[in-house]
């Protein structure tokens, strides 16, 4: 009986820490069609968010250097397929640019 309670136990906490790790892509990234080429967890045609949000944590300067991206496009950061320009506000970029480096904890 003890271990059948103590396996609930165990059970309810793992669901909690899998729903706390699962994270939603956000609204304005699916009206504007990042989810085309970007998911959060894997890479698709660019790199997964998760894997930017690492490389640029803690950097001086990564918002302003990710929203330029964002909106005027680039390559050579993450492979041979070039990022195309975007037409988001700089407001918009940087709601998403906040997004992606609040990933990485």
């Amino acid at each position: 009986m003890k271990s059948i309670i103590v396996s609930m136990i165990a059970a309810a906490g793992l669901m909690l820490a899998g729903s706390a790790l699962a994270v939603d892509m956000p609204e304005l990234a699916k009206k504007n069609n990042c989810t085309a080429c970007h998911s959060i967890e894997k890479k698709v045609v660019g790199p997964a968010w998760m894997d930017v949000s690492k490389k640029y944590k803690g950097e001086a300067g990564a918002k302003a250097k990710l929203v330029a991206k964002v909106i005027k496009g680039g390559s050579g950061n993450w492979g041979a397929m070039p990022m195309p320009p975007n037409k988001l506000s700089e407001a918009d970029a940087g709601t998403l640019v906040d997004f992606v480096l609040g990933l990485a904890k």
